[in-house]
């Protein structure tokens, strides 16, 4: 089934992650129970009366809007970092390559730095300074890299390198001054999100939608330019405009997750290699395919973070960098006599 029919298994795994995710916390929402509010909801029914009034709070206000906003960080990650190795042509890209990390890292550290109080308006500042720090970040790197008209993939890689570290020298220089936010900055920066509610999502959908279709578009021009940009010309393919197509798509969608989820690292690396792997290395399959392995991997983690050390809640970033590292590793050494790429 995981051969013959990915899309399927893919499917069939989200939705798992997805009533794992919503089912087990601190309070337990048995099966039967969860499908019964689910259902009543859906249905537009009212909520049976023998059900706890707390199970549709937890479920409705807390649960399901961080499952969601979780599956959408997730799918966002993985299918720009899918896109970017295909752009770059190279396995150790991933969606921060060219410093969206780093300049919304800034953007929210010198919002938390300026002591906004912590009502929803004052918690609204940090993703949407991240936000706008992001699109800054790429713009700024861009315009660095362009060579005449053109914007070689190699200059691209370095301007980002060079911007990312700068804007984390910044970020730490603001941290070492901050005295009463370091905590929240850290938090931040570790993802997991802080805001919780519909809100977040809701704010983010539009661009991640946007983006990954975009992404989703690119399937057969970045198949085309595995051959190598010479030849890709020869072909026929208009390499400049696809290489902006998939930089703004890539970023937009990694900016807007990143905003609000916080950084979380090794998704947008190891997702898109298991698709790869497991279902070879056309772009058209690889990209929606690490959407949805992307949301049900960053399920599982926020889950494992939830119930590591309950009640206390783990920052998701820590699980994905405990699990990500060793097993991206792994695939390395599986996949190193291999003629994949």
């Amino acid at each position: 089934m995981v051969k013959r029919h990915p899309y399927l298994f893919s499917l069939l795994l989200l939705a798992t992650a997805a009533l794992l995710s919503v089912a087990i916390g601190t309070v337990f929402i048995p099966p039967m129970t969860l499908a019964r509010l689910l259902l009543a909801r859906l249905m537009g029914f009212s909520i049976p009366a023998d059900l706890p009034q707390a199970y549709q709070a937890i479920l409705f206000q807390i649960r399901l809007p961080r499952a969601a906003l979780m599956m959408l960080t997730g799918a966002a990650l993985a299918s720009s970092g899918a896109a970017y190795q295909g752009l770059f042509r190279n396995p150790l890209a991933d969606p921060y390559l060219i410093g969206v990390a780093s300049g919304a890292g800034l953007g929210a550290v010198f919002a938390l730095s300026l002591n906004w109080p912590e009502n929803l308006l004052g918690m609204y500042t940090v993703p949407a300074s991240a936000f706008l720090a992001a699109i800054l970040t790429i713009l700024v790197v861009y315009n660095l890299a362009k060579v005449g008209r053109a914007v070689p993939t190699t200059t691209l890689i370095l301007a980002g390198v060079a911007f990312s570290s700068f804007a984390t020298s910044l970020t730490s220089f603001l941290m070492f001054r901050s005295n009463t936010e370091l905590r929240r900055a850290f938090a931040w920066l570790l993802g997991g999100g802080a805001i919780g509610g519909w809100e977040p999502v809701l704010a983010m959908l539009p661009y991640v939608l946007a983006g990954m279709a975009g992404l989703s578009l690119s399937g057969h021009a970045l198949n085309v330019l595995q051959f190598g940009e010479e030849q890709a010309q020869q072909l026929g393919l208009p390499i400049e405009r696809v290489k902006l197509l998939v930089v703004l798509a890539a970023s937009l969608t990694t900016a807007a997750a990143v905003a609000f989820a916080g950084i979380i690292g090794f998704i947008g690396l190891v997702v898109p290699h298991v698709a790869r792997l497991t279902w070879g290395a056309d772009y058209r399959r690889i990209i929606p395919l690490s959407i949805l392995g992307g949301g049900s991997a960053l399920l599982l983690a926020d889950l494992a973070g939830r119930v590591v050390l309950s009640p206390e809640t783990l920052p998701v970033g820590i699980i994905t960098a405990l699990i990500g590292a060793p097993f991206f590793l792994w695939i390395l050494r599986q996949a190193k006599a291999q003629a994949y790429w």
